[in-house]
């Protein structure tokens, strides 16, 4: 008698289920008295212990196991939750502005980290032509940033260094060209 391996949730049905416990969490949290207290101590005390049961698995699995489950955005998410991601916050970052870059490009932008400091993200966003998308994307960029690094308080979009602009030094020790009319 072989049994059925359980069915996996698709990405629909676990953005259904944290959109309902994130619902149920409030409600309980607005609820008055001891029952509701208790019932938001149990989860805490229930979050700890599944943090602690990831991380000891976090530090059995080989190097490899541990890329790929950080590909999961659920999985990927706990990691962060309970402060046990093997990737550092920048590269994250980098390989989240990675995987939105081909959708901006396709938008005519383009985006780089610029940076991280004191707990913000500055991300380098620019072009879009004149279809007035940077609002939206810089939206985008934003929820795609502080969901693979909820930890950072937020997102600062900035325009990107120009590259210094280049003139050559004969061209500084020529006298100005003189106009059609002889001004200088």
């Amino acid at each position: 008698m072989s049994e059925e391996p359980r069915a996996r949730l698709d990405e629909a049905a676990v953005a259904d289920r944290l959109a309902r416990l994130d619902e149920g969490l409030g409600r309980l949290e607005q609820t008055p008295g001891a029952t509701a207290g208790t019932a938001l101590d149990a989860v805490t005390l229930l979050t700890e212990v599944y943090g602690e049961a990831l991380a000891r698995v976090m530090e059995h699995i080989p190097a490899a196991a541990a890329e790929s489950l950080v590909e999961d955005d659920l999985v990927g998410h706990l990691l962060v939750l309970h402060d046990v991601h093997p990737e550092p916050v920048e590269r994250r970052v980098a390989r989240t502005l990675d995987g939105l870059r081909p959708r901006l490009n396709r938008q005519g932008f383009e985006v780089d980290l610029v940076g991280i400091e004191a707990g913000t993200a500055r991300v380098g966003l620019k072009g879009g032509g004149c279809g007035g998308g940077a609002a939206p994307a810089g939206e985008l960029v934003r929820e795609a940033v502080l969901a693979a690094a909820p930890e950072l308080a937020g997102v600062d979009l900035v325009a990107p260094k120009a590259p210094p602009a280049f003139v050559p030094v004969d061209s500084l020790m020529r006298p100005p060209a003189a106009a059609a009319d002889g001004a200088a």
